[in-house]
C-alpha cells in the first residue's frame, strides 16, 4: 500500500485538505483509507449506547456491526498508544493510506500551512516534508501548492507514489 501524509501545526488546515484529497483520489477511482492522529483524549462512541457501556463495563474490544459500516473500539486500559506501522497492518489493503498527523514518521509529507495560524513552517527542518500547501506564496527548496488547489496536489503525490 502507499502511504503519502498531510501534516502541520493545528489550524493550518491538514482536515480540510485531507477531506478534499479523499474525495479527489475517490473520484480517480483509487481506494482510500485514513489514519489520523489524535494528541487529546478522543472517543467515538458516545455515553449511553451499548456499545459505549459495554467498554464501561471492561470490555476490552467492541466491534459494532450494522449494515452500513463496522467500527473497532479498542481500550488501551493503561497499555502504550500502538505504534505507526502497528496501526497501518491493521488496515485492510487499499491503493492508498493518507495519514494526518505523525509528524515524527518518516513517510513523505504534505505540510499544510496559514499564515493566520502563527506557526512557523516545518519543512525547513524536516525532509519528509515534500511539498507545502500554502494559503500565501512562498520560495522554499521543494514545491509549493494553494492550500485549495486540490487537484494539483493530488497529481503531486499521484505522481511521487507512481500510483
Amino acid at each position: 500500500m502507499k502511504i503519502y501524509g498531510v501534516t502541520g501545526w493545528k489550524n493550518n488546515g491538514k482536515t480540510g485538505l485531507m477531506e478534499r484529497l479523499v474525495a479527489e483520489f475517490c473520484t480517480r477511482g483509487l481506494t482510500v483509507s485514513t489514519l489520523k492522529h489524535a494528541h487529546h483524549a478522543t472517543d467515538v462512541d458516545q455515553p449511553g449506547t451499548d456499545s459505549y457501556r459495554h467498554r464501561q463495563a471492561g470490555a476490552s474490544e467492541v466491534v459494532l456491526a450494522s449494515p452500513n459500516r463496522v467500527a473497532i473500539m479498542q481500550e488501551l486500559r493503561g497499555a502504550g498508544e500502538p505504534s505507526f506501522t502497528e496501526l497501518l497492518s491493521r488496515l485492510r489493503p487499499v491503493d492508498l493510506i493518507l495519514v494526518e498527523g505523525f509528524k515524527r514518521e518518516t513517510h513523505p509529507k504534505i505540510e499544510a500551512y496559514r499564515t493566520a495560524a502563527g506557526q512557523p513552517l516545518i519543512a525547513p527542518d524536516d525532509q519528509t516534508i515534500r511539498a507545502v500547501a500554502s494559503d500565501v506564496p512562498l520560495h522554499l527548496d521543494r514545491p509549493v501548492f494553494d492550500l485549495n488547489g486540490t487537484a494539483k496536489i493530488a497529481d503531486f503525490i499521484q505522481s511521487e507514489l507512481g500510483l
